[in-house]
């Protein structure tokens, strides 16, 4: 292929990853809802593995159209972490909820770093082993999908979703052992009943709505000058 139609696929299969991401973001409130916290983040590792072996196999097979896919499936997974930092902060002790959910950003980073650092071309990134570098985001959520059974479900959600007091109090002991609980379960209850109270509105409803217009005019002018900025590119 010319030098153009390289440059053309290689930029696609950059790109791919965030439209993957936008797919599986859109998804991820009502998985979230609909299957439980936990069960969600055993479904997001079904493309992050499908990714990875498409990825990982693609110069076997001599294909470029499977790292397009495994990129896309990748961005899948990528936006549905949404549920991480919900569920970590939902199984953490109230004491401890700030802490644990600014651990999700730390480990994003260092994700990253490590990323890097394996990319170099002494050790992943050369031209022999790049398949392995790209298949090698399967290992975390093959960890996940191994590891993540023998977790309870959010007691939160549990209680407020699903109604299971006694499901809600057997995962807080797992959670956080033996002991009286009843304050955290009481404040549940609290965000219960608020929640009854409170009227969800749709995306549409949200833009239409007066009193959040200027903080949504915000939140699209952050968000779109942090994607020209070039960061991405970078």
């Amino acid at each position: 292929p010319s030098a153009e139609m390289i440059t053309l696929m290689w930029s696609f299969i950059v790109s791919i990853y965030s439209i993957g991401g936008l797919l599986g973001s859109s998804s991820a409130g009502y998985l979230s809802v609909r299957f439980g916290r936990k069960k969600a983040m055993l479904f997001a590792n079904i493309p992050a593995l499908l990714g990875a072996a498409l990825m990982g196999l693609s110069r076997l097979c001599g294909s470029f159209e499977m790292i397009i896919a495994g990129r896309l499936f990748s961005g899948v997974c990528g936006g549905k972490l949404a549920f991480l930092p919900v569920y970590a902060g939902e199984i953490s002790p109230k004491k401890l909820r700030g802490f644990i959910n600014v651990t999700s950003t730390v480990f994003l980073a260092l994700g990253k770093t490590v990323a890097r650092i394996l990319g170099l071309r002494e050790l992943l990134g050369s031209q022999s082993l790049w398949p392995m570098l790209m298949a090698s985001c399967g290992f975390p959520a093959l960890v996940q999908l191994v590891a993540l059974p023998f977790f309870p479900e959010s007691p939160p959600y549990l209680l407020m979703h699903i109604g299971d007091q006694e499901g809600c109090k057997k995962a807080i002991r797992q959670l956080w052992g033996e002991g009286q609980h009843q304050a955290e379960i009481d404040d549940i209850m609290k965000e219960k009943a608020t929640m009854k109270n409170t009227k969800i509105l749709s995306v549409l409803e949200l833009v239409k709505e007066p009193a959040f217009r200027w903080q949504l005019y915000m939140i699209v002018i952050l968000t779109a000058t942090t994607q020209l900025c070039g960061i991405n590119a970078v």
